[in-house]
């Protein structure tokens, strides 16, 4: 099964927030999702992503992948350099 982080629309019509989630890469975008993440609100400014990463972190370990647009915010809120640390640690260790 094809894992992936990406973005669920729950906002109103021209006012748009989501959810940040994980769900199967076969399901439709507002459809079944099997975690959520997190949320982003594109018209918040700076800082207006909010992502539990432990349970990322988690996903990413498992090997999920994340969309362009989550990678951003990913990448924004340091959990991408959190798992390239981690994934550069265990491979000296072992």
């Amino acid at each position: 099964m094809a894992v992936r982080m990406r973005l669920k629309r729950i906002g109103a019509k021209k006012k748009p927030f989501y959810r940040v989630v994980v769900a199967d890469a076969r399901m439709p975008r507002d459809g079944r999702l099997i975690e959520t993440l997190g949320t982003y609100d594109p018209r918040g400014g700076e800082g207006s992503a909010k992502i539990d990463g432990e349970k990322a972190l988690r996903w990413l370990r498992r090997g999920a992948q994340p969309t362009e647009t989550v990678r951003k915010l990913l990448s924004s809120a340091g959990i991408l350099q959190r798992f390239a640390e981690l994934k550069a640690g265990s491979a000296k260790g072992g």
